[in-house]
């Protein structure tokens, strides 16, 4: 494994973590049931991946 700067690679963890606390059914977890809260951040996580791959896409 190469060489990295000590906290290069937290800075992308910290803007998922924002990029989540868009979506306010996650930010408090109303859900008692570990498997709702669970599909509720799999779709938030597959409409975050969604809306960046939009963005690249070529015209």
């Amino acid at each position: 494994m190469p060489n990295t700067v000590p906290g290069s690679v937290r800075w992308v963890v910290e803007r998922a973590f924002a990029h989540l606390h868009w979506f306010r059914r996650l930010r408090i977890r109303w859900e008692i049931r570990d498997d709702i809260h669970e599909a509720f951040l799999s779709l938030a996580c597959s409409v975050i991946c969604w809306r960046r791959l939009k963005k690249l896409r070529p015209r």
